[in-house]
């Protein structure tokens, strides 16, 4: 059970949502972080999505409380309605927050166990008895019927991106691999590509599947190529690694099915800063929304470029090349290397963070302290980004220039987000 300090109104008047804390934000999004740790299928592309979808909602369900702020309708790719409230009717924004997220995150992970959604069904009901007695029965009826509302266009608007109940497809028996001496080929035993068609999804923000990054480097054989180059730094820093590096690669590895994954990751830092901060509802609906659409968006665009040049894991390429024998310290995720996903997503996040709270932001992130890791402290967002890039050099998982290019589409990703005019005027 989440526990919920919640600061009461002792009138029945209508508030704006500036004037409610941050803690039912915080309270769903730390949920869904343990939600994608424990449900099948949900693979870093998916749990992306969903937490995507799930910031979408929350702002939603609370900007007709924030004079200065407008809804996304019209803005985002493909989002056309949302429900509408009545003007002379009081609202409390809290409720229709809670309302929402349950709805939202039961239809998203609609293949969780029994367990997993009678926490769901417990953190809506906890927090509605927060309010009886201090919200009348009709202001508590509207905004529950709201908020539901706004989920249920947002998760109707969810179904028509190509990734609906992506948790059941991350490996499609249809796919055909692409054959060739020097192309992707599986490294364990599962022989399709994890979400060959992800790249495909629409994205929430136009254009941001749309870029032009460098091929990458040839995949030739000879010892004077620049792919023999990448693939000797990976296989040396790997033989190299210091005590500090090889932290740093099982620090951000954020598996699926062990952690909450990187775009969990990376909501798991704007929960911190969010609690940090003591921003107010609105601000905190706000940096969901645009941490949850980056981190999608990064994704979409990520898997598209991967699919569309195939290129070898430096487990393939080295063992072809330089050493038989070589493994790396992580296991090589079962999907084409160019560009890290990783990358992609802290790019994009650092991004959305810098804009929002400043470029030189120092911060500790204490995502992992509760598997035994230390608490890792940045003077910036991009700092972060950067090292949980490098990381997937240090892991043997990725080439450096990889790592780069992914950074670099996912920094775009983040300045297209914050482009969006989530303010009137």
């Amino acid at each position: 059970m989440v526990l919920l300090m919640v600061c009461f109104s002792t009138s029945y008047g209508q508030r704006l949502t500036r004037e409610y804390s941050n803690e039912v934000a915080i309270a769903w999004f730390n949920l869904q972080l343990q939600l994608i740790q424990s449900t099948p299928g949900f693979s870093p592309p998916v749990a992306s999505r969903a937490l995507g979808y799930s910031g979408l909602t929350l702002y939603e369900s609370v900007v007709n409380g924030m004079p200065e702020y407008q809804s996304l309708v019209g803005a985002l790719n493909g989002f056309k309605t949302i429900p509408k409230i009545e003007n002379d009717k009081t609202y409390h924004w809290v409720l229709s927050a809670n309302a929402a997220q349950k709805t939202i995150i039961k239809n998203l992970f609609a293949n969780t166990s029994k367990s997993n959604l009678l926490r769901i069904d417990s953190l809506k009901e906890a927090i509605e008895r927060n309010y009886i007695g201090f919200v009348d029965k009709e202001t508590m009826v509207r905004s529950v019927k709201f908020g539901e509302a706004v989920a249920k266009a947002i998760f109707d608007y969810s179904k028509s991106d190509g990734g609906h109940e992506g948790y059941n497809k991350n490996f499609p028996q249809d796919f055909k691999i692409a054959k060739g001496a020097c192309v992707w080929t599986p490294t364990s035993e599962q022989p399709i590509p994890l979400q060959p068609y992800w790249g495909q999804n629409r994205p929430f923000v136009k254009g941001n599947t749309d870029f032009e990054l460098p091929h990458p480097p040839r995949c030739e054989a000879s010892i004077s190529s620049v792919m023999y180059a990448q693939a000797v730094e990976v296989y040396s820093t790997g033989k190299n690694l210091s005590p500090e590096q090889a932290t740093i690669a099982k620090y951000w590895s954020d598996d699926a099915g062990k952690t909450f994954t990187p775009p969990g990751h990376a909501v798991a830092i704007a929960t911190q800063i969010v609690a940090l901060e003591k921003l107010k509802l609105d601000r905190s609906a706000e940096v969901f929304c645009k941490v949850g659409i980056a981190a999608a968006d990064a994704f979409i665009s990520c898997w598209k470029c991967k699919f569309m040049h195939n290129v070898l894991r430096p487990i393939s390429y080295i063992r072809t090349t330089i050493d038989a024998t070589w493994s790396p310290l992580l296991d090589t995720p079962p999907f084409p290397e160019y560009t890290s996903g990783h990358a992609s997503v802290s790019g994009a996040t650092a991004q959305v963070l810098s804009d929002f709270f400043g470029f030189n932001y120092h911060f500790t992130d204490n995502s992992h302290v509760g598997r035994g890791f230390k608490p890792r402290s940045f003077d910036s967002f991009f700092e972060f980004a950067e090292e949980a890039a490098l990381s997937r050099l240090y892991g043997g998982i990725h080439y450096r220039n990889s790592n780069e290019q992914g950074l670099k589409n996912g920094k775009r990703i983040g300045k297209n987000v914050c482009e969006l005019k989530f303010k009137r005027g």
